[in-house]
């Protein structure tokens, strides 16, 4: 079993930037790629980035790419996701995944490839 928890969430004015942590507990020995959701409202969940289980690779969704940056601190177990230019439409709750099978440089867009995930943090973005 692996806990996630996420942080950082909040209220922001439109330019905005909120940074999200989200620490991982419980069967954290081997190191996994881990990626970052979200799920506006009336909306699919949809993937916003990820990375592999070094950092080496990321990956990010179009409607994010050049104002969202995801890193990660393995030795605390924990990832981040530094927020930029924040804009209404980003306005959703922002959930955390643990991606147990990926290959060590391999990053997933896909939610189902994910098997463990966090309760989710609101950001909400006034214009």
């Amino acid at each position: 079993q692996v806990q996630l928890v996420e942080s950082g969430g909040g209220l922001v004015q439109a330019g905005g930037s909120l940074r999200l942590s989200c620490a991982a507990s419980g069967r954290t020995r081997s190191t996994y790629a881990m990626g970052w959701f979200r799920q506006g409202p009336g909306k699919d969940r949809e993937f916003v980035a990820g990375i592999s289980r070094s950092g080496g690779n990321t990956y990010y969704a179009d409607s994010v790419k050049g104002r969202f940056t995801i890193s990660r601190d393995n030795a605390k177990n924990t990832v981040y996701l530094q927020m930029n230019s924040l804009q209404p439409e980003d306005t959703a709750v922002y959930y955390c995944a643990v991606n147990r099978l990926s290959p060590i440089q391999g990053v997933s867009s896909w939610y189902a490839d994910y098997d463990y995930w966090g309760q989710g943090t609101q950001v909400t973005v006034s214009s």
